[in-house]
Parts: C-alpha cells; sequence; structure tokens
C-alpha cells in the first residue's frame, strides 16, 4: 500500500471515530457536513438562485437556493432560512428581503396550500392539516448539509408574518438544528402549540405598532399574543434579565434588548411606532412603496453573525 493511501485511510478512520463520538444528532450534522463539504456542487452554481424539489411526508415540496458567487464548496457558509408570509411564495420573499446579497447561504422554502386556499405554515389557523412544515424544515436542513458545505453551527431560520411566526416555532422545536431566529410583523398563533425549545436560543424581531394585520397588542379574538408578552417569555425562556434595555435609535424606532441570557443567547426587538405589516427596508419593496427608516436585512445578518450555536 502506498504511503498516500495509508494517509486517506488514517484520515478516514479519524473523522468516523469522531463522528461516533458525538451524539446521534451531531453525527449526522457531521456526516452531512463531511459530504457538502467535497467541492461544488454543480447542481446548484454559485451567484445564481436555484429551484429544488425533496420530498417529505409523502409531498414533493419546493425550495429557492441562492448561493453566493464567492462560495467554492470547501469552506463551511452560514445557512439562512428564509420563510414568506401567508399567500407569498418563496420568489417573493426572496426579492422582498433581499437577503440574497448576504455573504452566506440563502434558502427560501415554499409552503404548501392552506385551509383557506393561499400557502401557509404550520402553527396558524389556516395552515394545511397533516402537513408537518417541521419535519420538512429538518430534512430540509440535513439535505442542504450534504448538498452544499454548510457551517452546522451557524443555521439561522427567519421569516415575515405566517413565515416569521413559523420561524419563532422552528427555534422551539428545532433548536439543536438553528442557532437563532429573526421574525418580521411575525403572527404568533396559539396553533404553534407550546415552546420548549432544548436550549437557549438567540431571538431578533421586528414589528409595527401601526400593523392592522397582526396588531402589536395582540388580537384576543384569534389568540394573538402581544408582542411585550411574547418577548417577554421568550426572555423568561432564555433567563435573560427581566428588564430590557431601551434606546430610542430612530424618531419613529424604540431598540430594546433583554441582556445577560443563557448560554450567549438575546432577545432583541425593534419597535417601529408608525410601522405597517412590512418588511423595514428603506428603500421601497414588495411590501409597500413608502420606505421606513431602518433596514430590517442588514440588521438580521449582523444578528446571525453575532449568535452562532454555541461550541460544544
Amino acid at each position: 500500500m502506498s504511503r498516500c493511501a495509508r494517509l486517506l485511510m488514517n484520515t478516514a478512520a479519524v473523522v468516523l471515530l469522531s463522528v461516533a463520538a458525538l451524539s446521534p444528532t451531531s453525527s449526522a450534522n457531521a456526516a452531512a457536513s463531511a459530504a457538502g463539504c467535497a467541492g461544488p456542487n454543480s447542481q446548484i452554481p454559485p451567484g445564481k438562485t436555484t429551484s429544488r424539489t425533496l420530498t417529505v411526508g409523502g409531498i414533493q415540496r419546493t425550495y429557492r437556493v441562492h448561493v453566493p458567487a464567492t462560495y467554492t464548496g470547501i469552506n463551511p457558509r452560514s445557512l439562512v432560512l428564509s420563510f414568506h408570509g401567508h399567500g407569498r411564495t418563496a420568489a417573493f420573499q426572496e426579492s422582498l428581503t433581499q437577503l440574497s446579497a448576504v455573504n452566506a447561504l440563502v434558502v427560501y422554502p415554499q409552503g404548501v396550500t392552506g385551509t383557506d386556499g393561499e400557502s401557509a405554515w404550520q402553527g396558524a389557523p389556516y395552515s394545511a392539516p397533516g402537513v408537518d412544515d417541521i419535519a420538512f424544515t429538518k430534512a430540509l436542513i440535513t439535505r442542504l448539509q450534504s448538498d452544499l458545505c454548510v457551517d452546522p453551527r451557524k443555521v439561522f431560520a427567519s421569516g415575515k408574518s405566517n413565515g416569521g411566526g413559523f420561524a419563532a416555532l422552528v427555534g422551539c422545536r428545532l433548536a439543536d438544528r438553528v442557532a437563532a431566529v429573526a421574525t418580521v410583523a411575525a403572527a404568533f398563533y396559539p396553533q404553534g402549540g407550546t415552546c420548549k425549545p432544548q436550549r437557549p436560543v438567540a431571538v431578533l424581531s421586528f414589528h409595527g405598532q401601526a400593523d392592522d394585520t397582526i396588531p402589536y397588542n395582540g388580537d384576543t379574538s384569534k389568540g394573538l399574543p402581544s408582542l411585550p408578552s411574547w418577548l417577554a417569555a421568550w426572555a423568561q425562556r432564555d433567563s435573560c434579565a427581566a428588564t430590557p434595555r431601551t434606546s430610542r435609535i430612530k424618531p419613529n424606532v424604540v431598540h430594546q434588548v433583554w441582556s445577560s441570557c443563557a448560554g450567549g443567547s438575546t432577545v432583541e426587538h425593534y419597535r417601529i411606532e408608525d410601522g405597517g405589516h412590512v418588511w423595514p427596508a428603506t428603500t421601497p419593496n414588495g411590501d409597500t412603496a413608502t420606505p421606513t427608516t431602518i433596514d430590517a436585512t442588514p440588521l438580521v445578518w449582523d444578528f446571525f453573525l453575532a449568535h452562532p450555536m454555541p461550541a460544544t
């Protein structure tokens, strides 16, 4: 046996022993990540957005994947999942958020048709019965780790409206796979169930006080909590300080941060006093022709960069 062959066999043995020493979930993550970091994937070219499919629970699901032009398939990258709102599409979410401009692998999953004939995500009164979007998201992360070079400590979930509520649900149910979540004008319906994450999860929230679709102060008829109560619940889950640090960063924007949280997590919120049911941006977007005074997308990306999964 040649010296090169012996070296390859020894290296493979070390990798297998290392994976075996991990928990089952960590082992799956490590194995998938190793497969995805073998070089470029010709079916998902850099610098483009590619449509892909994945069958979960007997249903063929679709999603859009944007790969940065600088992607080599060797160095692990952050992965950002961005979930669209009720009645919207993955393509609309990509255009709305402009998240494809950040230096990450960005994926826009497509929801299935709900009971009202519009696309929806699990956890809402109009969600498709029997469709397990959490199982889909879990399988999607695993597929992406095998197809692309994903850093398993830097997988993040974000979304708007129904998609924002679902991103929060992902934080509740998949805290072993997702490092942090960001929600915009999110709908936190009681149909999502109880939230008991396996570990403290960093949470970022944006919501307008003039939102007449998902009211800032909640809607008891729909079981929607007020934003202050929802934020306080997450601060309690993360064992944060009870009172947030509050500052006015714009004439119409208040920023709140709950600090001293467990596991390096934090809870952070932007209250836009004149903001409606929109993805905040300083230029017109698919939600509104009227710009707001802050851009959510770069703030989301900065938050994600600051909150990877804690090392174990």
